[in-house]
């Protein structure tokens, strides 16, 4: 035996190098997988939001959509649109779905999961809402092959027109399009918008909050928050709920009245009109970001590690709150 592997050594120190390769190859490794999505977002943002991007700059937010669709078709879905006319162009939002409904019904829930991806005027927009589309292209890609409950899909939706002068109003993307679920007498059992999500500072006395909030929440910029109008409070527990059950990363929740600063600025408001459940997941905009509607609101301004792991963790929210299987 001395003289066998006296003879043979090199073949084999050659196989078992091999099969700790092999191990290496086959486990999966969570800091590669976290920088891999950090430069996935990275890339997204750059690409949608290094311009302006609204009906005052068509050709720009066309190549938005266009790379929109283009990254789901990638990650193997075949996008649909809601297209429509305002202000003598045709714009559209688009979306995808992962779904457990049988052939010729009709989802007993849906859960929408989306994103704005205009700009403000004068803005490139890439903390609004450029991060919020990266994470949704992100989500979609990581929750391909999720298997939701029975009855059950999961729709990622990209809104155009939420930025002035549409905002609020019958042509913001976001209200075409839960005013259409509406309509059919679909089941939104939670609306979940992503709105500005890449701003994250640990210096201290950076997060401002709304009047009356004072001291009842961080005061360091660092934190995810879950928002939402009274009527949605229970969506805002559950989901905080199922965020901090799936991640480390700092999460708050607030539900309070729609009058309260900030609480329904964004597109989940629109499907709260109509009597949907709904929240917003957010750094807080211009309570935390000083770019905020600004041309300095660029691609290199934001935090793409924390981003990559607040979207992880949404991730496993969504599974969860969907009740869905990893596939």
């Amino acid at each position: 035996m001395r003289n066998f592997f006296q003879s043979h050594w090199k073949a084999i120190v050659a196989l078992v190098l091999l099969i700790v390769v092999a191990v290496m190859t086959i486990r999966p490794n969570p800091a590669s997988a976290a920088l891999d999505l950090a430069g996935r977002m990275r890339e997204h943002v750059r690409a949608i939001a290094s311009e302006e991007h609204n009906t005052a700059t068509p050709k720009a937010l066309e190549r938005a959509a266009v790379y929109i669709e283009t990254t789901l078709r990638q990650a193997g879905y075949v996008p649909t649109r809601q297209e429509y006319e305002v202000a003598g162009q045709r714009v559209r939002n688009i979306e995808v779905a992962v779904a457990n409904v049988a052939q010729g019904k009709r989802p007993e829930r849906i859960f929408i999961v989306g994103a704005h991806y205009d700009s403000a005027p004068g803005a490139p927009g890439a903390n609004d809402n450029g991060s919020g589309t990266a994470a949704v292209l992100e989500l979609a890609r990581l929750l391909k092959t999720v298997q939701p409950r029975a009855g059950t899909e999961v729709r990622f939706v990209f809104f155009v027109n939420e930025e002035p002068p549409w905002f609020m109003g019958a042509d913001m993307g976001s209200m075409r399009h839960a005013a259409e679920m509406k309509r059919r007498g679909q089941n939104v059992e939670a609306a979940l918008v992503l709105e500005t999500m890449g701003y994250y500072t640990d210096a201290p006395h950076t997060q401002q909050l709304p009047p009356g909030l004072e001291g009842r929440y961080p005061s360091t910029g660092n934190f995810i928050a879950f928002v939402g109008t009274l009527e949605s409070s229970k969506l805002v527990r559950d989901a905080l709920a199922a965020f901090r059950g799936a991640s480390d990363f700092p999460a708050e929740g607030l539900a309070a009245p729609a009058h309260t600063t900030g609480v329904t600025l964004s597109d989940h408001s629109s499907y709260s009109r109509h009597g949907y459940p709904a929240l917003m997941i957010t750094d807080t905009a211009f309570m935390r970001y000083p770019y905020y509607h600004t041309a300095q609101d660029t691609p290199d301004k934001l935090d793409y590690d924390s981003m990559a792991r607040v979207v992880t963790g949404l991730a496993k929210t969504i599974v969860s709150l969907a009740g869905a299987a990893q596939g």
